[in-house]
């Protein structure tokens, strides 16, 4: 049997598998940074600091607290000032800042005034105690005199001796109610009589916003769209860091306000003029426009700082908050189709003043430059004034329009000439356009010294995108430049002669030009123009460069406008607009006017006058057939005054016809059969009888080349 004896083992354990994670260290590896708990807690200490949610709950538990002591500040001084004379001493200084010495005799009346009322209750004081004691002795008597009639009358009527004191026990048991009252709530009083007293200085402090800016609500931190106050510019003004206003407002206490005029409603805003302390200089002010406007609440672009008359002054306009923002209405040239124009007495609508009335331009006799950055409503402005000024069928139109965009094909059958494009030839045709004015203003000089009394018709040159032509390399046969502003560029002589004399025979000349510098826009040329205006401009050298020295001294800005956010927005100096008294420019939100609606003007002007044909390309340097360019300048009038035909020819030619008489529009008409003749008791040239000839001398070509 032990043979076959089984012995049965219990199966080992399997080996146990190591899960622990391999720490062999590997002699490249970098060794693995371990953050101290204390890191990670201040870690996380900090973003709870730092929280928007943290950062609100401290503003609002400062910013009551605040309050409370804003409040009792602010009752303090109201109850010092009502129990002293310091807020006539407060008025008394302000008047002395101001100069106003009869204000201030009269501040110091009241506070002597003052003073002895207050003199004559203290001494009062001193008999009061004698006096109340009496008082209450004479009124305690007649008062027991009183209930015990009134309880001898009781007793009789009832018939009871008793009810003599019962009126008298009524008053005492009263008195004894009251005091047993007092005594009950007294306690409670003197508890909560001190928490009372703050949440009064709390709400005087909160109805104050008595409170640093940085505590305060967001809402109440930005203040857009507040009404102005005269305390609202007064703290702007102390806190503009110019030290002497700061001392001078202090001195001033709540006076300061003395220092502004009423303020008024002013358009979209408001107008208010400052009379500054001693030591404090305009330009200080001026170039803090900025910081201004933000301590009023505003953008910089809403508040305009200009320099009235009065010595030691400055005008605020300070605009609504986004009323600039707002679109102006359409161009009363688009909502009134019978409207007509008078170029020599009347005035083009333009736009609107930040006052909100209409702002309108005298153009008689006056050379025109507007400038400003690229695509902010230059060429719009001007066309508006053009489109104005057509509606008068004496003015005549001669323009060139340097960009090629269309933006004046509206004025095909209206202009004399109408040149588009942007290459070097169409400078070159707009340079013998500007130099065919010149020509025409040199004979009508010529023709006033004969009659001093003749009138001419207004010629008027546009130039649109003038940069273009200043810039031009281009140069003619005799190596004289058509750009540059040298003594031998030719668009540069040429306007030069129109701005210096054109304006006394009516022959002026607009530009329009982008981005100004001394190469593209010449001192000599900005200068000359009566009426400047400037869009938004990159600098201040480019805004003294549009509108002159004294106009930004004065306070035009506008290298301060908003480039594409104010778009037509133009600061306008000249003596053909109503600017106001002391200001030496205005800013004008003018009207704009789209294509569509200018070509429907254009065809309104057209109405009124007989057709033109308007010339697009100056032919140069090539034989004329002066009978064929005689038909051409006609065109489709029945008639034409000789003098209007010589005027196109030259405009169509100048080399060839800019010398042009009578007598020599006779010589090639004479035996044609379409010689001048005369109408009304005026000569003119007939398209008929023209026609006719050109058709006749056409077909006797023919008949010679057949034969």
């Amino acid at each position: 049997m032990s043979g076959n004896v089984v012995h049965l083992h219990k199966n080992p354990d399997p080996p146990a598998v190591d899960t622990r994670p391999d720490l062999t260290v590997v002699p490249d590896a970098p060794p693995v940074p371990v953050v101290p708990l204390w890191v990670r807690s201040g870690r996380a200490l900090k973003t709870a600091v730092t929280h928007e949610h943290t950062k609100t709950a401290a503003r609002t538990v400062a910013r009551h607290g605040l309050y409370v002591a804003g409040g009792a500040r602010i009752v303090a001084r109201r109850t010092w000032d009502g129990r002293t004379a310091a807020r006539y001493e407060r008025l008394l200084r302000a008047a002395e800042a101001a100069g106003n010495y009869e204000v201030a005799a009269e501040w110091e009346e009241r506070g002597q005034r003052f003073r002895d009322a207050r003199h004559r209750r203290r001494m009062d004081l001193l008999h009061s105690p004698v006096d109340a004691a009496k008082g209450v002795l004479v009124g305690t008597g007649m008062s027991i005199g009183t209930l015990v009639t009134l309880g001898v009358v009781l007793a009789i009527a009832n018939k009871d001796i008793t009810d003599v004191i019962t009126p008298l026990m009524a008053v005492i048991e009263f008195i004894r109610l009251l005091i047993t009252i007092i005594t009950i709530v007294w306690g409670p009083l003197l508890t909560l009589g001190p928490f009372l007293a703050l949440l009064g200085l709390w709400a005087v402090g909160q109805h104050q916003q008595a409170a640093p800016q940085w505590a305060l609500p967001a809402n109440a931190r930005t203040g857009e769209g507040e009404p102005i106050t005269p305390s609202i510019v007064v703290k702007a003004l102390r806190d503009l860091g110019i030290p002497a206003m700061r001392t001078a407002v202090k001195e001033m206490g709540d006076a300061g306000a003395a220092m502004l005029s009423p303020i008024t409603i002013a358009g979209c805003g408001v107008e208010v003029d400052v009379t500054l302390p001693s030591g404090v200089s305009t330009i200080e002010v001026q170039n803090r426009r900025r910081k201004l406007a933000e301590n009023l609440s505003r953008h910089e672009h809403e508040v305009f700082i200009t320099i009235p008359t009065a010595a030691r002054t400055v005008r605020l306009w300070i605009a609504d908050s986004g009323a600039l923002d707002e679109p102006i209405g359409p161009s009363p040239l688009v909502t009134d189709e019978t409207l007509t124009a008078s170029y020599a007495k009347g005035r083009a609508p333009w736009g609107q003043d930040l006052r909100g009335d209409a702002a309108a331009l005298s153009l008689y006799q006056r050379h025109l430059l507007i400038t400003g950055l690229s695509n902010q409503g230059k060429t719009a402005a001007l066309r508006a004034l053009a489109l104005w000024a057509a509606l008068d069928r004496t003015v005549e139109f001669r323009i060139a329009d340097l960009k090629g965009a269309g933006d004046w094909a509206m004025f095909d059958g209206l202009a004399m000439v109408l040149i588009q494009g942007p290459t070097d030839d169409h400078v070159i045709e707009a340079t013998e356009m500007v130099e065919g004015l010149v020509a025409e203003m040199e004979r009508r000089m010529e023709q006033r010294r004969r009659d001093p009394g003749i009138v001419f018709a207004p010629l008027v040159g546009v130039v649109d995108e003038a940069q273009v032509a200043f810039m031009c390399p281009a140069v003619d046969e005799d190596k004289r430049p058509y750009g540059g502003s040298k003594a031998t560029s030719r668009y540069f002589m040429a306007v030069r002669k129109v701005h210096n004399q054109g304006r006394v025979v009516d022959v002026v000349l607009w530009e329009g030009t982008q981005d100004p510098t001394d190469q593209n826009l010449p001192k000599l040329v900005r200068e000359g123009a009566h009426t400047r205006a400037s869009l938004v401009v990159g600098t201040e050298s480019q805004a003294r460069m549009a509108l002159g020295d004294k106009a930004v001294n004065g306070g035009a800005a506008p290298h301060l406008l908003r480039q594409g956010l104010d778009k037509g927005t133009l600061v306008v100096a000249s003596d053909g607009i109503e600017i106001p008294v002391g200001q030496s420019s205005i800013t004008v939100r003018t009207h704009f006017i789209d294509d569509d609606q200018a070509t429907a003007i254009a065809d309104r002007a057209k109405a009124l006058r007989d057709e033109v044909t308007t010339l697009h390309v100056t032919d140069r340097g090539e034989q004329r057939d002066p009978l064929a360019d005689i038909a051409s300048v006609v065109g489709t009038a029945a008639r034409v005054r000789t003098m209007d035909v010589l005027n196109r020819l030259a405009a169509l030619n100048e080399d060839a016809y800019g010398k042009w008489s009578f007598i020599d529009l006779k010589r090639v008409l004479d035996g044609t059969g379409a010689e001048p003749y005369k109408s009304d008791g005026v000569m003119v040239v007939g398209r008929d009888r023209v026609s006719r000839a050109l058709t006749n001398r056409d077909a006797d070509g023919s008949a010679s080349a057949t034969e």
